[in-house]
């Protein structure tokens, strides 16, 4: 009975030490995952005006026949041009993360869609804008050559683009916002700049 205690107690130590080892290389995998992986930041996707270039200039009317600027000199300060459709369910899950935002950056937000007049009727019924402008514009989309929605375009006072990319979650919106503060204008610049700075190490 002893002895089948002892090799009981031998191979529960065995396989203690054995889950042990496991655990640290998973520990270890973990900490390698973490540090090659990149920000959360708005991805890049079209081939229009880049960032540093002066923003394509407009002056079009609103849904509301009210005009909006877009581009030039702007004394109220940045502006964040978000292209979205009234049928996209990840543009609806952002806009109360845009309001928001827009008040606590205080930013000029110019939501910039597309689709039917009954589409946008719909959204505009069950949404409230604030101070937020809904311009219904294809030309304006073309023009920065966006491809995908939701995509976001921001614009400092001067009129230059500073920041864009793909906004599907509140950390690619954030990512926009912080691009002044970061010195980093996209996710693509922030990886170039780490694999230049791992090659010279």
């Amino acid at each position: 009975m002893t002895t089948y205690l002892v090799v009981s107690n031998i191979l529960l130590w065995l396989a203690f030490l054995g889950m042990s080892l496991i655990m640290l290389g998973l520990l270890r995998q973990v900490g390698l995952l973490h540090e090659r992986s990149s920000p959360m930041g708005a991805m890049i996707t079209d081939h229009g005006p880049d960032i540093g270039d002066a923003a394509p200039q407009f002056e079009l009317p609103d849904y509301f026949g009210q005009t909006v600027k877009i581009g030039g000199p702007n004394p109220a300060g940045a502006t964040l041009l978000m292209f979205t459709a009234p049928s996209c369910p990840v543009c609806d899950k952002l806009f109360p993360i845009i309001k928001s935002m827009a008040r606590a950056e205080r930013l000029s937000v110019i939501m910039i869609s597309d689709g039917a007049k009954e589409e946008h009727e719909r959204f505009l019924a069950s949404h409230d804008l604030g101070s937020i402008r809904y311009l219904v514009s294809p030309e304006v989309g073309m023009t920065f050559q966006v491809g995908k929605i939701p995509y976001g375009i921001l614009i400092d006072a001067s009129g230059t683009i500073r920041a864009k990319g793909l906004t599907n979650t509140r950390e690619h919106l954030e990512s926009l916002v912080e691009a002044d503060k970061s010195g980093f204008a996209s996710i693509q610049e922030y990886i170039s700049q780490r694999k230049k700075q791992q090659a010279a190490a």
